[in-house]
């Protein structure tokens, strides 16, 4: 059952509303996000270029473009170590063009998933340096790489590290954090404690991004030139799942402008083969299109592909390319709605179905698909979960969390059971020796503190809005607070009592969707009401407390009351404009 949430705030929403001429329910949900006063509003509305921070505020961003360019300027080869997903991939993009750009002489090595893994690795270092090349840039990876920069030094290499990761830490017996970096020639990270840049959530390719920018203008090229990299830190920064907000925000707002009129033309083929080309390009697009089809090659080819499409020119390869990352992608599908299935079956069949924190290792997960399968583990039991399966040296797994659990916390706490690990407070990858899998199942149940409210899954209402209120007026005010993702989240509108009636059953094949009409209190308004996925929840429900099929009320026009979670938008056809609402949850009325 989940639980439905009314945010609070103390703000003066009216006042609000007022000052910046916008509906209370928009004032609400500024205010619930902590936008508040009329420059914060403005600044959040409007997400301009000139809100981004200097980037030279980044500690060592001055020392490593400094490195970069005595590289470029002394003819020393430069190699970007990226990483296999799409925030690396954007990332390696975005420091290969502007070093191109620059006039370096620079190559770049994406890690195989499989046969490398994630990270700079001794092996591959050593070939690099008989490869010629003198100085390492990463992207997306290096903060926790400590033995790994330690032979590089001794290599000979100059090493700078760019990347968005937690760092890594001890802990002693009260559980005081000491933090430890590695000894690379100089380190771009946010995260660390002496960095004092305003905004922390940067991910892998908004660093590049903003090392681009300085870079340039050190180079005495025009810094604005580095814009057109934005879009690209746009997929990157979506795709990472970081908070869209601050820097994010203004990142990904500006890149989704861009996109729509893209000059990248692996950008463009792509649009085409997904048959967006000329549509709306939203968060939506990036997250559950674009983004998929980059992550694809990382997972079952080799990412160098989508780097590949990112980089042509060539119309004739972009459009093989384009063509191979959403076949790529459909394989991916398949393949994680079948290893889900398996998985939910083993679970709710054996004793995890009693565990806090579900640690599943399964052979026949493929690697490069195990943190998706992770995280659909995770949506159906609102647990952290860990999927492990087989690598080539080792069993590998990936870990998605809940608000409620720092994942990677967690797992620093159990780190003597790990080969190698990394990640964030939602998310982790590791290595681990099969035989320390039970044991970390066993560790990480001990220790959890998750309490049966914390595993409740939750809805956060913004306000409670009546049906009488919801107007094109406000659903364009709420548009203007897109991009939604992780930390500005599409908002939920909640109304009690509300009449329902002439309810039907959409779709193709399988009839997965309910329509139905919403009538406002007052009668004066009816809007169409498009529910996904939740035909059975509906039919359970008419059964449980109206006595009733769902057969017998499509065929009645049965009328009931139901309280809703919604979403209010603008459905266009034949260029005129339907009010309508994407119902989230309902349940019977009380009233």
């Amino acid at each position: 059952m989940t639980r439905w949430m009314l945010k609070r705030t103390n703000a003066d929403i009216n006042y609000i509303a007022r000052r910046a001429n916008i509906t209370t329910t928009t004032a609400k949900i500024l205010a619930n996000r902590g936008i508040k006063n009329i420059v914060d509003i403005n600044r959040f509305l409007n997400a301009e270029e000139k809100d981004l921070y200097s980037p030279i505020l980044m500690k060592d961003m001055d020392k490593g473009t400094d490195i970069i360019k005595n590289s470029i300027l002394h003819r020393e080869k430069i190699v970007i170590y990226g990483d296999y997903d799409a925030d690396g991939v954007t990332s390696t993009v975005i420091m290969y063009k502007a070093l191109k750009k620059c006039g370096a002489e620079v190559g770049y090595h994406i890690p195989d998933r499989e046969t490398e893994g994630y990270g700079l690795s001794k092996e591959r270092l050593e070939i690099l340096k008989e490869q010629g090349f003198h100085t390492v840039l990463t992207c997306d990876n290096g903060i926790s790489a400590l033995e790994e920069i330690k032979f590089a030094k001794e290599l000979g290499l100059k090493v700078v590290v760019t990347d968005h990761h937690e760092l890594p830490f001890t802990e002693d017996e009260k559980k005081n954090k000491k933090y430890i970096i590695p000894k690379a020639d100089a380190i771009i990270n946010p995260k660390q404690q002496d960095c004092t840049y305003p905004f922390k959530l940067l991910c892998g390719a908004g660093i590049a991004f903003k090392f681009a920018q300085a870079l340039f203008s050190k180079m005495g090229i025009d810094e604005r030139e580095a814009y057109d990299y934005i879009e690209i830190a746009c997929i990157g920064t979506i795709c990472d799942v970081v908070d869209l907000v601050d820097e994010n925000r203004i990142i990904a707002k500006l890149g989704l402008n861009t996109l729509s009129n893209s000059k990248n033309r692996g950008i463009n083929t792509l649009l085409e083969t997904l048959e967006m080309k000329n549509k709306k390009i939203t968060s939506h697009t990036v997250g559950f299109l674009i983004g998929p089809c980059i992550n694809a090659t990382g997972r079952l080819e080799t990412a160098e592909l989508s780097v590949n499409l990112l980089l042509t020119e060539d119309k004739n390869e972009a459009i093989s390319l384009s063509r191979e990352l959403v076949a790529l992608n459909k394989k991916r599908q398949e393949m994680t709605v079948k290893c889900v299935d398996e998985i939910i079956n083993n679970i709710e069949n054996s004793d995890m179905k009693y565990d806090r924190v579900l640690v599943v290792y399964n052979e026949n997960v493929h690697e490069s698909i195990a943190g998706i399968v992770a995280g659909k583990i995770r949506e159906k039991f609102n647990l952290p979960t860990i999927v492990i399966t087989n690598g080539t040296e080792m069993p590998k797994g990936s870990g998605r969390s809940i608000e409620e659990y720092n994942l990677f916390e967690e797992l620093i706490r159990c780190k003597d059971l790990f080969h190698k690990f990394g990640g964030h407070p939602m998310a982790a990858g590791l290595s681990i020796r099969e035989e320390n899998i039970p044991l970390l199942r066993k560790k990480l149940n001990e220790n959890c503190n998750l309490t049966e409210e914390d595993i409740i899954p939750k809805l956060r209402l913004e306000k409670q809005v009546p049906l009488e209120e919801i107007d094109e007026k406000l659903v364009n005010e709420i548009n203007r607070l897109e991009p939604f993702g992780k930390g500005n989240a599409s908002p939920l509108l909640g109304e009690k009592n509300v009449l329902v009636n002439n309810i039907q059953l959409l779709g193709r094949e399988i009839k997965n969707t309910l329509k139905f009409q919403v009538c406002s209190k007052n009668h004066k308004k009816v809007i169409t009401g498009i529910c996904f996925g939740k035909v059975e929840e509906f039919q359970q429900m008419l059964k449980d407390f109206y006595n009733i099929s769902l057969d017998q009320a499509l065929v009645d026009n049965t009328s009931i009351k139901l309280d809703l979670v919604y979403i209010p938008f603008i459905n266009v056809f034949r260029d005129r404009k339907y009010l309508q609402m994407r119902v989230v949850d309902f349940r019977t009325s009380k009233y």
